[in-house]
């Protein structure tokens, strides 16, 4: 388990270099975002270049690597085939998305290991066999062990995990990626990235009473939307900012994934040295002081944030006011005083029959203690929760430190259940103990996604996130129009009572504990350790290379949908009961596109087979499609591929035979995976032209013979009654991603490299 100290010393050793460098290159003073970012460039960006914002794709090379075990699976099924022996940089593989939330955290844990300890064999023998550090089930969810042991102050981290952007709160530009991606760094290639915008976040004042950290980005995500950090590192910084915790930064930088952006990080200071010291890294701490002036942005910058940002934006914490975000949408924010007018202007439930707290966004030991510190109370002040109440630990530290110090005793009485040290209800892996699935609904969580059935699977799920302690609060009254700052409650004795502000401990006072961390380090040579796959397995298959590009232009394509509005990875691939098959592409394949909203019936799950006039599902019409050898292509919105890092969204219509995707605009990371696996992402040079695609369409690119960088496509829309619309499509292929469709995934171009050597 050690935090590789080396490559942490080789890091900070050349920082500082570099740094200067970059400074009188650009001739100007630098955010401690462009900071770690040119440190860390891949020696094939030498010389330093001034890299022009949101339009530049350049290398760089990420100190580790981290996967979760649903995407694992699929990134070391490719890696497997990349003819490496060892990942060349550290890396590590976390069992936390494979894990159910039913009955409690003991029956959770072993039932999930019957049913996918297939699964988990595979990822520990693969983990084993190539140098990668293996954290089994019910160790913790990889973004709370992540920041608990690996992150370090001005590291670059990337993670087949949206919310890897958590170690932001260490002071790392850590970034969700594609599996893809993974394998190209552990393989020793660069890694490449459009050089991100800069948002700055002013924070003065400091936070009181029942306001938190979360409160910090559910105001941001309210400000900026789901699509307004799309391309940009969110950069926190101000006296504000110094005054949160280590964990409460991370939370920040967690649910940064929900407005789009591509990491979100703060300066190193006194909190985060105190939260290595607690959590025995000690050494990474005094590293990280003799390079101080390296992990902060310069002074100038703060001093003139508009000189230097894209855009900047402040918040007095001062002032802030818990929020509830929701339904439905985790930018849709709202202030806790004007919540229960929300409520009751747009009909929403308001019995609340369910509050989550836990999960890798709010799981520190802070969060537990205030949360605890409200739920007390329902035992002192003779209350009865009203909903269901559950807790998910984010890790096994910090789990058996909470239950050594009492705190889980105290959610017990309150009549709470601990889940799993897992992902679990914040994924779709909730066995949701209800009489009626379809029933309208309100459940609010401290988790940071509530896109509808994500948690559940019912779609009149109305999801809210805020705080956990205010989640806690909402848990005791069940009433989403009850205001725990103002409004008191009856209790068992008819008596009327007031819950008092929360109160947390950022670290425990005997300090953090762990019998087992649940680590298994691998073999020092893994030459010797055999991968087995069963040919007839239901949740593993070995990888086939996809075909590359036979060099002509695509022709007669029938459209397989064209999605209305939003279109998650969620509703590409969803998750639940289909996590068990992200390791078998050809299983998981039934599940594309099936959330998609077909613009022409508004259904979802039922397009048109043009061969024979009918309706059906969208992934057998696709292979009916393919089997006939017809391509495909697939229409989308605004922000195609938004939320989870899941390639699966992408492998998943490749493999299917869909040749192209088409959409008004991408979210970052699903157009990336869509590149990386050799499919043809592309996006209306002019939007109005989504309207011009018809059902019965045939559709061609008369001009792919001559794909080259920022030279846009034109495509032809056959339609039915024997008219033609012709159109513009543009792209954002680089050299290289050309080289990657043409090669037919860019796993096919490492290969070629191996073996060339």
């Amino acid at each position: 388990m050690a935090f590789d100290i080396d490559m942490i010393k080789a890091v900070y050793s050349s920082m500082g270099e570099k740094i200067e460098a970059a400074r009188k290159v650009v001739g100007k003073p630098l955010t401690l975002s462009e900071k770690i970012l040119y440190s860390h460039l891949h020696e094939e960006e030498q010389p330093l270049k001034n890299f022009v914002r949101a339009k530049s794709y350049v290398n760089f090379a990420p100190d580790r690597v981290a996967m979760q075990d649903a995407t694992a699976q699929m990134a070391l099924l490719q890696f497997m085939q990349a003819g490496k022996k060892q990942a060349a940089v550290p890396s590590t593989v976390h069992c936390d998305h494979l894990i159910l939330a039913k009955d409690g955290a003991k029956e959770d844990l072993q039932n999930s290991i019957n049913a996918s300890g297939e699964v988990f064999n595979f990822l520990e023998s693969v983990s084993n066999k190539y140098g990668i550090g293996f954290w089994k089930p019910g160790a913790g969810i990889i973004h709370q062990v992540v920041i608990e042991n690996y992150a370090f102050p001005g590291g670059m981290m990337i993670g087949t995990d949206s919310h890897t952007v958590n170690a932001g709160g260490l002071g790392m530009v850590a970034v969700g990626v594609g599996g893809a991606d993974a394998v190209d760094v552990m393989a020793g290639m660069p890694w490449e990235l459009k050089f991100p915008k800069l948002i700055g976040v002013k924070l003065t004042g400091q936070l009181s009473g029942w306001a938190s950290s979360k409160d910090v980005i559910l105001k941001v995500a309210g400000i900026l939307t789901v699509k307004g950090g799309t391309g940009a590192i969110v950069e926190y910084f101000g006296e504000g900012a110094k005054s949160l915790s280590c964990t409460g930064k991370g939370t920040i930088c967690n649910m940064g994934a929900e407005i789009g952006a591509t990491t979100s990080t703060f300066g190193y200071d006194e909190k985060m040295e105190e939260y290595l010291r607690g959590t025995g890294r000690a050494d990474v701490a005094d590293l990280a002081n003799k390079v101080r002036e390296h992990l902060t942005g310069d002074q100038e910058v703060y001093e003139n944030p508009e000189k230097y940002f894209d855009q900047v934006i402040e918040i007095n914490l001062s002032e802030l006011e818990p929020h509830i975000n929701g339904p439905f949408t985790p930018d849709r924010a709202t202030p806790l005083s004007k919540f229960a007018e929300e409520v009751k202007k747009n009909d929403w439930p308001a019995t609340l029959e369910v509050g989550l707290i836990g999960s890798c966004t709010n799981s520190s030991y802070e969060d537990i203690t205030r949360s605890a510190s409200v739920a007390k109370q329902a035992t002192e002040k003779n209350l009865k929760a009203k909903a269901e109440f559950t807790i998910t630990p984010g890790s096994e530290m910090v789990r058996f430190t909470v239950e050594r110090d009492g705190y889980l005793d105290t959610f017990d009485k309150m009549g709470g259940v601990v889940l799993a040290n897992a992902c679990g209800p914040c994924i779709g892996q909730w066995a949701r103990h209800t009489n009626d699935p379809k029933r309208k609904n309100s459940i609010i969580t401290s988790f940071n996604r509530n896109f509808a059935k994500r948690n559940d699977g019912n779609p009149n799920t109305h999801a809210f996130v805020a705080s956990p302690e205010i989640v806690t609060a909402f848990a005791i009254a069940g009433d989403l129009t009850f205001n725990p700052m103002v409004d008191t409650l009856t209790n068992e004795n008819g008596e009327q009572v007031k819950l008092d502000e929360p109160q947390g401990i950022q670290f425990p006072p005997k300090g953090f504990d762990v019998e087992d961390s649940g680590y298994k380090a691998p073999a020092a040579d893994g030459s010797s350790v055999e991968i087995k796959v069963a040919p007839d397995s239901k949740r593993l298959q070995l990888l086939e290379p996809f075909k590359p590009w036979d060099g002509k232009n695509l022709t007669g394509m029938k459209l397989l949908i064209k999605a209305k509005g939003k279109c998650t990875t969620d509703h590409i691939s969803m998750a639940g009961p289909w996590l068990r098959f992200r390791g078998h592409l050809d299983n998981i394949s039934d599940n594309t596109l099936t959330g998609a909203i077909n613009f022409f019936n508004d259904q979802s799950d039922s397009v048109k087979n043009q061969l024979t006039g009918e309706y059906g599902p969208v992934p057998a019409t696709q292979r009916v499609y393919k089997a006939e050898g017809i391509p495909t292509i697939v229409v989308g919105d605004h922000n195609y591929g938004e939320g989870s890092s899941r390639e699966h969204a992408a492998m998943q219509p490749r493999h299917l035979g869909v040749k192209v995707i088409l959409v008004k605009s991408f979210a970052r990371i699903h157009e990336t995976n869509l590149k990386k696996q050799g499919m043809l992402g592309l996006t209306f040079a002019n939007e109005n032209d989504y309207d011009k695609i018809l059902e019965d369409d045939t559709i061609d690119i008369i001009d792919l013979d001559q794909f080259a960088p920022e030279k846009p496509l034109t495509l032809v829309f056959k339609h039915a009654d024997g008219t033609e619309d012709t159109i513009k499509a543009n792209h954002t292929y680089n050299t290289q991603q050309i080289g990657w469709f043409k090669a037919g995934s860019a796993l096919n171009l490492i290969k070629e490299k191996e073996k060339q050597k």
